[in-house]
């Protein structure tokens, strides 16, 4: 991470060799840290050393931050979620928790892949090279996720492709027989072979010319939701009547008392009924601009996000379909959700890296 080290041990009168001797590190290793490769531990380890709180070393204004991607928008591999961004730097960057998951981790523990990159059998394969597999797990890189607050603001992660050398290394040591973990070799190699299928598939669309039809999909897409919802929200007005929640009481045969305080799972209700169905990427693109803070809670009601002109109108047909599909069932809600489903299925709320990806053999 970007820190403070060099310009502290200069006012020390302290070289990079006296800090190597005194952290007992090597002094490429301190050179390292100096430009911005300081891992937590080694920033915790210096700060030891010279006798300072660790947050003094971190620089947070030249932190990067996470310019596109949130944990609402993860990489999908398999039957796994890995969160990934692309920093304000251009880096593209995985979390180290979802690379752990996507080798076949189940522990909770941060540390995971810092302790399988010191695996004995996988060293000659992990240790290799000048930029190693094992030095760019130390290092992993701080950033500043998007709408985060308090501690859990700054994220780990690892530049993408240290998930393919990790799973290449992995291939290479079963090989060799080195490293018989049949969960993690078969990880490995489904992630390896979905990538690879990625791979030719990016080549051809880009060949064919069909990447620029992709393009213009997602431009008009972006179009959509540009008319759909508002940069910014709107004041509040009611937009949901009473009839909507009554409809949905009287389907779960709860009493009605027209109370503003309703179970967390009516928001949830809402989410599938409502804003899953109105528009592609709707619900995912309020999600964005209407985030939840620290404790949980949004600042605004993701209809203040629709646009006057297009997403309230549309908002208000879509509530009175809803109120005569209820009539329709009976308030049955298990029949209702099918009439719904029916009259208005669920619409793409996720941008896939790997189309098709539940036809690959995994």
């Amino acid at each position: 991470m970007k820190n403070k080290i060099k310009e502290l041990i200069s006012e020390l009168g302290m070289t990079q060799k006296d800090l190597a001797e005194k952290t007992g590190m090597t002094e490429a290793g301190i050179s390292r840290a100096l430009g911005g490769s300081a891992s937590r531990k080694t920033i915790e380890r210096i700060a030891s050393v010279l006798n300072v709180d660790p947050e003094a070393l971190i620089d947070d204004d030249n932190m990067p931050y996470a310019k596109y991607g949130s944990e609402k928008s993860p990489l999908k591999i398999g039957n796994v979620e890995v969160p990934c961004y692309v920093l304000s730097t251009g880096e593209r960057v995985l979390s180290g928790r979802g690379i752990s998951r996507a080798l076949g981790s189940t522990s909770s523990s941060g540390d995971w892949l810092q302790r399988f990159s010191a695996n004995t059998n996988l060293a000659p394969f992990f240790e290799a090279d000048d930029r190693s597999i094992a030095e760019r797990v130390a290092t992993p890189i701080v950033f500043r996720r998007n709408n985060a607050g308090g501690s859990q603001s700054n994220t780990y992660g690892y530049e993408a492709t240290l998930l393919i050398d990790i799973c290449s290394a992995i291939l290479d040591a079963n090989r060799a027989n080195l490293f018989n973990d049949v969960a993690i070799v078969a990880s490995a190699d489904s992630i390896i072979r979905a990538v690879a299928k990625v791979g030719i598939i990016a080549l051809i669309d880009e060949a064919t010319g069909y990447n620029k039809e992709k393009n213009r999909a997602k431009d008009e897409l972006q179009q959509f939701l540009n008319t759909f919802l508002s940069a910014e929200a709107s004041r509040w007005v009611k937009v949901f009547d009473d009839s909507f929640f009554e409809d949905l009481y009287k389907m779960h045969n709860w009493s009605w008392t027209k109370t503003s305080k309703r179970p967390g799972i009516v928001g949830k209700w809402i989410n599938d009924i409502v804003y899953e169905r109105i528009g592609p990427m709707v619900l995912a693109e309020l999600q964005e601009r209407n985030p939840t803070d620290e404790k949980g809670t949004r600042k605004y009601r993701h209809h203040q996000y629709l646009s006057g002109d297009i997403g309230i109108p549309a908002l208000k047909n879509h509530l009175i379909s809803l109120h005569t599909l209820a009539v329709a069932s009976g308030y049955n809600w298990l029949l209702f959700k099918r009439f719904v489903d029916t009259v208005h299925p669920r619409q793409e709320q996720q941008m896939y890296l790997f189309e098709n990806y539940e036809d690959f053999d995994y």
